[in-house]
């Protein structure tokens, strides 16, 4: 019962950091780290344990095949030597100098420093997602930072699984090697059949709360099945979220919905857990220390932070510089700017999948307490330190406005309409020709909205939708409509309203 106060207290604390990090502009999981720490502080807190493979299922599966869906492959092509610098090298040198001060000063054996520091060096774009959907940011650099998230969480929770592995074979490389050789080939196969499978069952549950749990099934399945045949059950879950992803295109609006709505809560309802538990495993690891041990605990961890954040800084504002004639050698347009470099640097706070990590570690894991009192400090950290000042930062920068996405937008919208224009010419019975005038009307409707800033014309759809909402209600009260034709009335002006706000971002945790 105390678990359950718990976690709902923190869900409480949630709902309402939500509302103070939109209006100040905070990244949300800065203030889901306060609260979390907050909670787990309380003296009615639970102490608990959790099953380290069932974390790595539960907390780390759903958030690796968020992103990896969301993940645009194009992006990869486009600006592989920026996401190669971020994802690969930033992430393995990250790795090796936190393992470097893991070993020298905690004296932590080599795989569980190497560990320590795969733990703590995958960044978390989702912390810093409604700092960088604005058009004051070149939009290259927000794709490059959200493409970063994906990417370098499998590179760093992949060398996590080999610190672990050769760990538990007492540094035996060579045992492990050959497992590990198979571990990646194998984890992209079976996570390829994993989704042509979803693809082929997903069609005959079209439509109903099966689709839904399915999705569910087929995340933790993967990733179990993975595990059970000793592959890499990381490189599966992206595998089988990028085959489905590339498909999907066959599920009907209603499903991609409740789909999305659904995922955007678990994935944040998960964020919120992965708080509260690190929070109630710090508060026990510090109680356990005494007062020499703790503050030895307190400077190894601060020194970790700030090796996480100048080794970022150090490494991308080098890239920034020495990419420079690589880009005019290879023919592209201009490198990017110092005052991208500085974003790109600075935009590193840590997430989910870092705290998921470390409480994925085994009990016997060497200095155990260590390490996780070390990945808190370095979320902490970055969410506060970073995530508070991200957003002065870039005002201070004063990039120009980026109004690439929205002509994109604008250009897709009229290709779009010149489609529908040359199907509905084809016809001429008296549908076709309503279509035709609601098609010229909303023509109409997007070249004004183009010229009125203050989006005239959109607010007054919206303003007459309610209105009608209103209609219905006193419908529904004065006995007009019965309650069944109310919900079917109801969820068709919500339709409405939904097609009618398709310019404002529609975003469940960050709009």
């Amino acid at each position: 019962m105390a678990l359950f106060e718990s976690v709902l207290l923190l869900l409480l604390l949630a709902i309402l950091s939500l509302q103070v990090s939109r209006r100040l502009r905070i990244p949300y999981p800065t203030m889901l780290a306060v609260a979390g720490l907050g909670v787990a502080m309380l003296p009615s807190a639970p102490t608990i344990t959790i099953e380290p493979h069932l974390v790595m299922t539960l907390f780390i599966a759903p958030a690796i095949l968020d992103a990896a869906y969301d993940f645009p492959l194009r992006a990869i092509r486009r600006y592989w030597l920026p996401l190669s610098a971020l994802a690969v090298v930033a992430v393995l040198l990250t790795t090796a100098a936190v393992a470097w001060v893991g070993v020298t000063y905690a004296g932590l054996p080599l795989a569980a420093a190497v560990a320590l520091g795969a733990i703590v060096a995958p960044p978390d774009a989702a912390a810093a997602a409604a700092m960088l959907d604005r058009p004051d940011l070149p939009r290259s650099t927000a794709t490059v930072l959200k493409g970063e998230s994906l990417l370098n969480d499998a590179v760093a929770l992949f060398v996590f699984s080999v610190a672990l592995h050769v760990g538990a074979m007492d540094g035996d490389t060579q045992r492990a090697m050959p497992q590990l050789a198979l571990a990646i080939p194998g984890g992209l196969l079976l996570g390829i059949a994993m989704g042509r499978l979803a693809e082929f069952v997903m069609p005959f549950l079209a439509g109903t709360l099966g689709g839904i749990l399915f999705s569910f099934v087929f995340t933790f399945g993967t990733w179990i099945i993975a595990d059970w045949l000793g592959l890499s059950a990381i490189l599966a879950t992206v595998a089988s979220a990028m085959t489905v992803a590339r498909r999907y295109d066959r599920a009907s609006a209603r499903d991609r919905i409740h789909a999305y709505a659904v995922w955007d809560v678990v994935v944040f309802v998960l964020n919120v857990l992965a708080f509260l538990f690190v929070g109630l495993q710090a508060r026990a690891i510090v109680r356990a220390f005494d007062a020499a041990e703790l503050r030895h605990a307190l400077a190894f961890a601060a020194l970790v932070f700030a090796t996480v954040v100048v080794v970022r800084i150090v490494w991308l504002m080098l890239y920034n510089r020495l990419v420079q004639p690589l880009y005019r050698w290879l023919g592209y347009r201009t490198g990017p700017t110092f005052k991208q470099g500085i974003v790109a640097s600075w935009c590193g706070m840590r997430g989910m999948v870092t705290l998921a990590a470390a409480l994925a570690l085994p009990q016997a894991f060497p200095q155990r307490g260590l390490v996780v009192l070390s990945a808190l400090a370095v979320v902490l950290g970055t969410l506060i330190v970073q995530g508070i000042t991200l957003e002065p930062l870039i005002r201070l920068l004063r990039f120009p406005l980026d109004a690439t996405q929205n002509d994109d937008l604008e250009r897709a919208r009229l290709a779009l309409a010149a489609v529908a224009q040359t199907e509905l010419e084809q016809r001429d019975d008296a549908a076709a020709k309503l279509l035709r005038e609601e098609l010229r009307l909303e023509r109409i409707s997007d070249q004004r909205r183009a010229q009125e800033p203050d989006g005239a014309v959109g607010a007054l759809r919206l303003a007459t939708i309610r209105t009608q909402r209103a209609a219905l209600w006193r419908m529904l009260r004065d006995g007009a409509v019965d309650d069944e034709n109310f919900r079917i009335l109801e969820r068709e002006l919500d339709l409405s309203e939904v097609a009618a706000s398709r310019r404002e971002v529609f975003d469940l945790v960050n709009s």
